[in-house]
């Protein structure tokens, strides 16, 4: 691997493709972001990833062509995606237009380009209700959401472009995204926030008044729904694999990213709860429609093909990362 090899980065500015950016970095390679700023964040880029942030959108096809031109560009990595399954279902038109139109936009200017490496940030929720557990990467398709479906047809995509034109991808399906850079200098922060361990550390900085758990009578052990969380740093070493897995001339593949293990909604609340040392009020709420009762994945694929090996499985270590970067991030 030339050290001077550059990828393209989606939404780097983002949650998940900062830390990819950063495993990118240590692994050697130059990295550009593209970004739009809509969720990403600038002064983390400036800060912390010190590389070239280019303030745009994957819509934009003359940006694109620009880019790929005047660059040496080997990769694609796309983080680029609006995440929201909720806003989803109320505004369908925008998850459409930016996860898939943008994506294909995307993909039509890396083959113009003549560039067909492309590592795709996918998810789980492609499966929808699970029928097995642990969900292997044969489950069935069956995506409940407009989120969980435009990524779905992302995968399609991906799919008769390798038919067609051997474009050759990569796609990972997230179980829950969690943690931070243990240095604490990247983390979690989304507006609004939607995730539960972030929403458990800010209710312990009194940041919010509350926590709502939603559903308690589940058919798990403790009532609550149970949930497969897999560090973010993890989530980008395993990009980093896949990436020099498709630089080493492996066929397209898609993988399940997780940590193959579940934690509930309480023990996630008692665990931030015992690592912050701070009891915040909880609220039991009636379950939410769609919500599955668990959601375990099976890393075995990644972990014999690229072989993957997460660092931080333990949902204390997850929590106490995550603390870090939420101290230094909105303490007051």
């Amino acid at each position: 691997m030339s050290k001077k090899t550059t990828i393209l980065v989606t939404g780097g500015a983002g949650y998940i493709g900062s830390h990819a950016v950063l495993a990118l970095q240590k692994s050697g390679y130059d990295v550009i972001i593209l970004d739009n700023l809509s969720y990403g964040h600038r002064e983390l880029v400036k800060e912390v990833l010190k590389v070239e942030l280019i303030v745009g959108d994957t819509n934009d096809r003359p940006l694109l062509d620009q880019l790929f031109a005047n660059r040496e560009i080997t990769a694609v990595m796309h983080f680029a995606a609006y995440i929201a399954v909720g806003e989803s279902v109320v505004n369908p038109s925008i998850y459409y237009r930016n996860n898939v139109v943008g994506t294909l936009t995307l993909l039509e200017a890396m083959l113009a380009a003549k560039i067909n490496k492309f590592v795709f940030s996918s998810t789980c929720a492609i499966y929808g209700m699970p029928q097995e557990i642990p969900m292997t990467e044969n489950h069935p398709q069956d995506p409940l959401s407009p989120y969980a479906a435009s990524k779905f047809m992302v995968e399609q995509i991906l799919e008769d472009f390798d038919h067609a034109y051997g474009f050759k991808s990569v796609a990972f399906r997230y179980f829950n995204a969690s943690g931070a850079d243990p240095q604490g200098n990247l983390g979690e922060d989304h507006h609004p926030e939607t995730h539960l361990i972030p929403l458990a550390l800010l209710t312990a900085l009194k940041k919010r008044d509350s926590l709502s758990i939603f559903g308690t009578d589940y058919k798990t052990p403790d009532g609550t729904a149970v949930r497969d969380y897999i560090h973010v740093n993890d989530l980008a070493s395993a990009h980093v694999l896949g990436l020099e897995y498709l630089l080493n001339g492996g066929k397209s593949e898609v993988f399940n990213l997780g940590n193959g293990n579940g934690f509930s909604v309480r023990e996630v609340i008692e665990t931030a709860k015992k690592i912050t040392g701070i009891d915040f009020l909880v609220k039991e709420s009636d379950r939410r429609p769609g919500d599955a009762p668990i959601l375990v994945g099976s890393s075995e694929k990644a972990r014999n093909i690229l072989g993957w090996q997460p660092q931080y499985a333990d949902l204390e270590t997850i929590i106490d990362h995550a603390w870090s970067w939420h101290q230094k991030r909105h303490g007051s």
